[in-house]
């Protein structure tokens, strides 16, 4: 069931984005060669309870997994998509980072993600990640009442063409708001004006995720998803709410 939430909870969700979005932005300017990915987490683990919150992923174990994540973020670089757990690992020359992370606070969810090139990176590489901050802006601009959530995944897989880069397989977007990972799933490919039909009160993750590859991933024995083919991945992710006149972003500075 899709849940729609009420101003006063939106409220609270922002709440929880704002403090989010500083600690993404903290994180930012922490990542540098010679960093270690743990190093990172401490950061955001210190930074968020310093701000009230609870890091959302520590201890969070979804359905499927055999252990919680002892963790505050995920730490996924190059090929590693999603879930890479924030190791000792130093941060390397031209290494793709992709740093997601959530916030708890006075009840409620929020979850955002970005990636960042270590260094100058490939040609490849930039082009890549440009494509994937491309395709969440252009997911972000499909959404408003009366659109359907298949108009966000023919937005972000419509940026992956034009930018010959590939849609990971599998790996979706999600409501978000009492619960870390709620109903929809919101995939980012589709057909224009098919699916859920969006309406005011829905809240989403919208979470691009794009590769260099054929795009298909398997799960690793820590259960990070990594790309089949070793190409490299993106990330960028905003939690959003659907207002009366469009969408406003819960996760932004």
């Amino acid at each position: 069931m899709v849940r729609i939430y009420t101003k006063e909870e939106i409220d609270k969700i922002a709440r929880s984005g704002a403090v989010l979005a500083r600690t993404m932005a903290v994180l930012k300017k922490e990542v540098a060669i010679g960093v270690t990915l743990k190093h990172l987490d401490d950061v955001a683990r210190e930074y968020i309870r310093n701000e009230g919150g609870e890091p959302a992923f520590l201890n969070y174990q979804p359905g499927g997994a055999e252990h919680p994540y002892m963790a505050s973020i995920c730490t996924s670089i190059n090929e590693i998509v999603v879930h890479g757990f924030p190791t000792d690992r130093t941060i390397k020359v031209g290494d793709v980072l992709k740093v997601d992370c959530g916030v708890l606070l006075d009840g409620m969810y929020s979850d955002s993600a970005f990636t960042v090139i270590a260094g100058k990176g490939t040609q490849k590489a930039q082009n890549l990640v440009k494509a994937t901050h491309k395709a969440l802006e252009e997911a972000i601009k499909a959404i408003r009442p009366g659109a359907h959530i298949g108009d966000i995944g023919y937005a972000v897989e419509y940026v992956a063409k034009r930018s010959g880069v590939s849609v990971v397989q599998g790996l979706t977007g999600h409501g978000v708001g009492y619960g870390l990972h709620e109903d929809p799933y919101v995939y980012n490919y589709g057909n224009k004006g098919e699916g859920l039909l969006l309406k005011p009160g829905m809240v989403f993750a919208i979470e691009p995720m794009l590769c260099t590859g054929r795009g298909q991933v398997k799960q690793l024995k820590d259960e990070s998803w990594a790309m089949v083919d070793k190409g490299l991945s993106a990330q960028f992710e905003h939690t959003i709410a659907i207002t009366e006149t469009g969408v406003k972003i819960l996760t932004s500075l």
